[in-house]
């Protein structure tokens, strides 16, 4: 799939790529509408439609993964709400197994997302992650989303990589265009970034299911 010798980096999202969307489908599409509705005494096809309203005008924005401008907004403890369904946050499979491959191959490994720390915390501590990762870098840290194409030259003052010698892997077709405008050499897209969604028919980017491919690629 790749000339792994021409790859020293690999940055991966961690949302859809690294862990299953479905937990954050979840919270956002339905348990933050349940908990809104009871509490402003909307039914849930109320408080799902203005909710769908608020999350389009930010959509692609820092407030947008910012679980203190959601609190803030809609009158909620986000961060709070998400410990209560953290038993959904999975995994994908083949993900420990490619992060360990990774490290053996000798490539740098960079968990590059949007999640605010909050959320990013959450999900480190729930799936320990971390310690199968090299660097760990927010978003909110940089100040501009990945949707941004100046969000990678600014990546570059935290994270030494060179463009051309980059695989980033991602679920969002949005912000693997802005890699690829800023000249990542290797994109590859997710096609089932939440396991309880079918796949999706992705023609744009090198796509794959899951990891297990890169195994073999590598020769792990």
């Amino acid at each position: 799939m790749f000339d792994w010798a021409q790859i020293d980096t690999v940055l991966l999202d961690m949302d859809g790529t690294l862990l299953d969307l479905h937990f954050d489908n979840h919270f956002w599409l339905e348990y933050v509408p349940q908990r809104y509705a009871r509490q402003h005494g909307l039914s849930l096809a109320a408080a799902t439609e203005e909710l769908l309203q608020r999350y389009k005008k930010v959509e692609g924005t820092l407030n947008w993964y910012c679980v203190d401008y959601w609190s803030q907004e809609l009158g909620l403890d986000i961060p709070l709400l998400k410990t209560e369904v953290e038993h959904l946050i999975a995994v994908h499979p083949h993900v420990m197994d490619f992060l360990q491959c990774l490290e053996d191959k000798g490539k740098s490994r960079i968990l590059v997302t949007n999640a605010h720390q909050k959320a990013l915390q959450l999900k480190m501590s729930k799936t320990r992650l971390g310690g199968h990762l090299d660097q760990v870098i927010s978003a909110h840290d940089i100040g501009l989303p990945k949707e941004n194409p100046a969000f990678w030259g600014r990546l570059q003052q935290v994270v030494n990589y060179l463009p051309e010698h980059t695989l980033f892997i991602d679920d969002s077709l949005p912000v693997l265009r802005s890699a690829h405008s800023f000249g990542i050499a290797h994109l590859l897209c997710m096609l089932q970034p939440d396991a309880k969604q079918p796949a999706r028919d992705i023609q744009e980017f090198r796509a794959l299911m899951h990891f297990e491919p890169l195994l073999r690629d590598l020769g792990c």
